[in-house]
């Protein structure tokens, strides 16, 4: 029970009703104020009582019949007050000046009163409030000892109507059939078929433990309306509620007595609950009848989640429920695109299940993310995951309030409560799991397109790039490089990619292949295949030894391939049967890790090995080239199930662009599993075992790029957003893409720099480039038959703005590992929201245009055509321009700033410092160059940072300990550099060589360096620049890896 300590426990039952009146300091006082009724209804919206009233004093009152008695009934939304005596007149004139109705499930919207039947007229207020179902009703002038009958109508208010009948095309006969209410309304996406009852089912008798709860859920059978097979609800289920941590708890619902498929995603949760009563951050109560859920947080008392609504229904194949939301500030639920941070909760629905679909409006995409960060009007924040893989969707409604609808699984639901926005994303990734740590040269600027017509032109894009001294430390080669488009082969245009490989590997760079899960079964001699069937990996139709097989990417074999035919009719005419590896068995694994060996060292030929260092992988939501199957699917129910949730191409059923819902899976602990239920874990499961194969093969960290995502897929690999299109809405886009992913616990992520379809256009990619220089996934790629782009393709202009902008990146690439770091040990954000470092600036709520690296810098880019100034908001903190190290002296409010083409704005937020190092054309040689710090003072002239450093490449550096942790602290003039941790010494004896200092508000003439307490040589230079505040000590040697105090005076 939630009671809080300025509270006690007092309930008023159901049925009565209770005469009220003002409170004062004495009786005497009180007897003059005004009064008041509380109705309590009970289930039959029923309630009576009665009241007493005379002088207070005197003696017999009642023989004397000298007192006013009444009688209170309320039903069917009338309230009589019969004033069965009234002899007494008393002379404070007092009247009954409000009524509160407890338990009214509908809002009031019209009260009238009238005496003798006659109607009277004041002026009255009615407040609603829909989660603790009170209507408050003020205003009134009923005078005590006169009889008044109160009747109110009730009507629903738009916004509380919730759908009845999801599926497309409603009509009023389907859905009076349902025993829902048919009102057909203009707005878009408001129901017309909604519900009027409350949900079906009541709670048994809950049992309270120490650590959660548990009930049964009775289905009232009499409530149930017409339903199809398979939709019919489960007349028993069980409830129950886990307190696992102070600050995340667990709700699960499922049918006890028949086995349904759960989702064999391991999550990080204690063997035992570990909160305690007092340390909770949440109270639970669970509403008997209609059945519902109220999660509500201490510190505040609010609810921030309220599940007792009519839409509640477990069947077999639909699953539903509903929740009101603590207000509109809803982010998070992917993979889709949307236009702004905030998803929209004016009637929308968002379905998941994961869909080669490039970004398009509303569209389920790559990735199935069923979790939502949410505010609470007084800035804390929560955050729910929904665990289950089923196709789903999510309708938001202004209520507020969100509908789940799923078709399989159980209700599995986590909470955590922050109550920061940025502890929500560290308490969910300490669930999930960790983002991983890519290796430091993953943070280079990357370079791809798909249609490289052979390793020479790949060879050409590298010596361009550095003759044009653009930093470029990845190269990419898409299925072009592949025989046939056949995984594990070269195709007879690359012979040369191995030694092409070595080359640039040599030079410095790195490479990248792209894999695709899809394997050819038409080839004579293809190992690949023959052993994946050997090691039984393919998914099969059910009940039988036969492969379900599709059309992917790989060609037939000795085919004359017409490429001047559009890729779809080529892959129809040519497309090879291609089978789906099950990645979900522990054989697979096994089979695709020694497959990705045998690519690295073929032992047959070495001449033959390809030495990449990260693997892509695409197609694996998954997708395929027609629907279904090579001769089509075979179960009508999986494939077009009763209700199919709001998808792309919704009439075309689950097996659109994919393989058949009935393919049989195993999950790694041997039990069978449909591909219906486990699709949207697809590229999930291949992802793991992708990593740990490129790890065993170059026996270091490395990074995987996978295009379809679940709840932890980043602890294994970063994500591209997909195919997006060389249009300017498309860097909003992506910025939203790459918050969303930060929810998600994915922080290794970009979009395809200056966009994959369509030609790009100079100006467009130019302020791409810019914007993507701070993509923690930099990567430009392009289609096949698209115009060039990359920076070294356009013009001397394009190329000194491009080697500038990655310049900047390359600089900040210290501070930026370190946020890889700290998202990798401790969950936090790298591409991070505004609103994560300001909630309590509600003007944040609604920023997407700009974003933050981890706290301290500040990205601010244009996004419009022909745009030479950025309209950009500045939160309420200090901000120091980038460029030029000055504070701008703006705050807490939006400004115009000037951006022209060859300019992104970057500001730096007083209170951070910075750890810095020389650029160079790849991550091999800047890290051998000198460091520096910028120490950007705040109001109070302190500062903090840190700088994590480990060899870039070793796998499990952190986990073993070794690295390096250095913490920066400023204080007024003091400067404290402190190791925290010493478990790695770089090779390259780095060293500070330049420390900045932004925002010293008096001339330094003096700079002392010390260790240990005393002052040590040091033949440093000194400058300080009064207009700026700017101090600035060069020619320092402060090697890495020791403690330093500087003082400045």
């Amino acid at each position: 029970m939630y009671l809080p300590a300025d509270k006690m426990g007092l309930h008023l039952r159901g049925g009565y009703i209770y005469p009220t009146q003002q409170p004062a300091n004495t009786t005497v006082a009180s007897r003059k104020n005004p009064m008041g009724l509380i109705i309590a209804l009970d289930d039959n919206n029923a309630a009576s009582g009665n009241l007493f009233w005379d002088d207070g004093e005197s003696t017999g009152t009642i023989d004397s019949k000298a007192y006013i008695y009444y009688e209170f009934t309320v039903s069917n939304n009338v309230l009589t007050m019969t004033a069965i005596n009234s002899n007494y007149a008393d002379p404070n004139n007092l009247m009954f000046e409000e009524i509160k109705i407890l338990g009214s499930l509908q809002e009031i919207t019209a009260v009238t009163v009238s005496q003798n039947n006659v109607g009277e007229n004041f002026p009255h207020n009615i407040t609603y409030y829909p989660s603790e179902k009170v209507a408050h009703i003020t205003g009134l002038q009923l005078e005590l000892g006169k009889s008044y009958t109160v009747q109110w109508s009730q009507q629903l208010s738009v916004n509380e109507r919730f759908d009845c009948y999801p599926s497309p095309n409603p009509t009023q006969e389907r859905c009076e059939q349902l025993g829902c209410v048919w009102d057909e309304t203009s707005g878009p996406g408001i129901p017309s078929c909604y519900y009027s009852s409350d949900n079906a089912y009541s709670v048994d008798q809950v049992e309270y433990t120490s650590s959660g709860l548990a009930a049964n859920l009775i289905l009232n059978s009499a409530n149930t309306k017409a339903n199809e097979d398979y939709t019919t609800p489960i007349s028993t289920l069980r409830l129950e509620v886990k307190y696992h941590l102070n600050h995340m708890l667990q709700f699960k619902i499922y049918d006890y007595q028949n086995a349904r498929y759960e989702v064999p995603v391991p999550l990080n949760l204690p063997s035992s609950p570990t909160s305690t009563d007092e340390e909770r951050l949440y109270e639970v109560s669970v509403q008997k009848k209609p059945f519902g859920i109220q999660v509500r947080r201490r510190s505040t008392g609010r609810i921030i989640w309220d599940s007792q609504l009519p839409t509640f229904t477990f069947s077999d194949m639909f699953i539903q429920i509903s929740t009101r939301l603590p207000s509109q500030y809803i982010y998070g639920l992917g993979e889709n695109e949307h236009t702004a941070f905030r998803r929209n909760t004016s009637w929308h629905s968002w379905g998941m299940f994961t869909r080669d679909q490039p970004p398009t409006y509303e569209l389920n995409s790559y990735g199935h993310h069923p979790f939502y960060m949410a505010l609470e009007e007084d800035s804390n924040a929560h955050g729910v995951l929904f665990l289950n893989s089923n196709a789903m969707d999510v309708t938001l409604q202004p209520t507020p309030a969100l509908t789940y609808r799923t078709i399989g699984g159980i209700l599995d639901f986590y909470m955590v409560l922050g109550p920061t926005p940025e502890l929500v994303v560290q308490e969910y990734t300490a669930l999930i799991g960790r983002p991983v740590m890519p290796p430091y040269w993953s943070l280079g600027f990357q370079l791809c397109r798909y249609g490289y017509v052979n390793d020479s032109e790949i060879a050409q894009v590298v010596e361009e790039m550095k003759a044009a001294r653009i930093p470029h430390d990845v190269q990419y080669a898409d299925i072009d490089y592949m025989e046939r488009q056949l995984d594990f082969t070269i195709g007879t245009r690359f012979a040369g990619l191995p030694a092409l490989v070595n080359k640039i590997k040599e030079e410095g760079m790195r490479f990248i292949i792209i894999l695709d899960p899809t394997i050819s079964g038409n080839e004579t001699n293809y190992p690949t295949f023959s052993r994946g069937v050997q090691d039984d990996v393919f998914i099969k139709w059910p009940n039988t030894n036969d492969i379900i097989y599709s059309k992917v990417w790989p060609f037939l074999p000795d085919v004359e391939v017409n490429e001047s035919l559009p890729e779809e009719t080529q892959i129809q005419l040519y497309g090879a049967h291609a089978a789906f590896p099950d990645f979900l068995r522990n054989s697979t694994a096994e089979w695709w890790k020694r497959e990705i060996l045998e690519f690295y060292n073929n032992p047959t030929n070495p001449s033959r090995s390809i030495k990449f260092d990260g693997l892509w992988i695409d197609m694996n939501e998954p997708a395929a080239f027609l629907n279904g199957a090579i001769g089509g699917c075979r179960n009508e129910l999986l494939n077009m199930p009763p209700y199919v949730p709001h998808l792309g191409y919704r009439s075309d059923g689950l097996s659109a662009k994919t393989p058949c819902m009935e393919g049989q899976q195993y999950l790694p602990d041997g039990t069978p599993a449909r591909h219906y239920d486990v699709h949207s874990l697809y590229g999930w499961s291949q992802t793991k075992p992708t990593l740990e194969g490129l790890q065993d093969a170059t026996k270091e960290r490395g990074i995987v790029v996978t295009r379809s995502t679940y709840p932890s897929s980043g602890r294994w690999a970063g994500h591209w957003l997909g195919d997006n299109t060389a249009a300017w809405d498309q860097l909003t886009a992506s910025i939203i893409g790459m918050m969303d992913f930060s929810l998600f616990g994915i922080s290794y992520t970009g979009a395809d720099i200056c966009g994959f379809f369509k030609d790009s256009e100079y100006e467009l990619c130019i302020r791409w480039m810019e914007l993507g220089a701070f993509y923690p996934y930099s990567r430009n790629h392009n289609q096949k038959g698209t115009r060039r782009q990359d920076p070294a393709s356009w013009n001397a202009t394009f190329e000194e703005i491009s080697r500038n902008v990655l310049n900047i990146r390359y600089t900040l690439l210290p501070y930026f590992y370190t946020l890889m770091y700290e998202a990798h040990a401790h969950g936090s954000t790298v591409i991070r929201p505004m609103l994560h470092e300001f909630v309590e600036d509600r003007t944040t709520w609604e920023i997407y245009e700009q974003f933050l690296w981890g706290p301290a810098l500040l990205i601010s880019p244009v996004m419009q055509q022909n745009a030479v100034t950025v309209n950009a908001y500045l939160p309420n903190a200090r901000w120091y321009d980038y460029h030029t190290d000055e504070d701008i002296g703006i705050r807490g409010q939006f400004s115009l700033l000037p951006s022209p083409l060859e300019h992104i704005n970057l500001h730096i937020r007083g209170g951070y410092i910075l750890a810095w190092q020389k650029p160079a054309n790849t991550t091999f040689y800047s890290r051998k160059n000198p460091m520096g710090l910028t120490v950007a003072l705040n109001d109070t002239l302190r500062a903090e940072g840190q700088l994590y450093w480990d060899d870039g490449v070793r796998i499990d550096a952190y986990e073993d300990g070794v690295y390096l942790l250095t913490s920066f602290t400023a204080n007024q003039n003091v400067l404290d550099i402190t190791v925290l941790h010493h478990g790695y010494s770089d090779p390259n004896n780095l060293m500070f060589t330049e420390i900045k200092v932004l925002g010293v508000p008096s001339k330094v003439t003096q700079v002392n360096i010390s260790q240990n307490g005393g002052t040590i040589a040091s033949s440093h230079a000194v400058d300080y620049n009064n207009t700026k505040q700017l101090l600035t000590i060069t020619n320092l040697q402060l090697e890495l890896g020791r403690s330093y105090t500087v003082q400045w005076s």
